[in-house]
């Protein structure tokens, strides 16, 4: 059956490339879709997924708004912010609220896949762009 995950971003065609990766590499599926951060909040509550893939820039509430809400209604959901913020301060925020992880949009084709594998075994993910900015 694989983990159910939820796909929160404004961006149609970007939800649409997210769910062609998952469907492509098997192990996840897409049981529900959110155009906007307060959306995202009653899908999480609606679908119970395993994962969501939550923007942070999106109308009604961002990303890390929305996610706040979700921790408390769907507390086993785990959270993958994918943004293009490239931000240090935001990431820390992102996990300081107990993401899984942080991914940045334009690492997603190359990313996503590994940073599901990882928060679905109980790890967290940060994208490679803020691991190389370390060295």
């Amino acid at each position: 059956m694989g983990a159910r995950i939820l796909v929160a971003d404004n961006l149609p065609a970007f939800r649409h490339f997210v769910r062609e990766v998952i469907r492509k590499h098997g192990g996840y599926r897409v049981v529900a879709e959110a155009e906007d951060g307060l959306t995202a909040v009653q899908k999480a509550e609606e679908v119970n997924p395993d994962i969501i893939l939550l923007d942070i820039s999106m109308p009604q509430l961002n990303g890390i708004q929305a996610a706040r809400r979700i921790c408390q209604m769907a507390p086993s959901a785990k959270i993958l912010f994918l943004t293009q913020n490239l931000s240090l301060e935001l990431l820390l925020e992102a996990m300081r609220l107990g993401a899984s992880g942080y991914l940045i949009k334009s690492q997603a084709a190359r990313e996503l896949v590994p940073a599901l594998e990882a928060i679905r075994n109980g790890n967290t993910y940060v994208s490679d762009y803020f691991r190389w900015r370390d060295e």
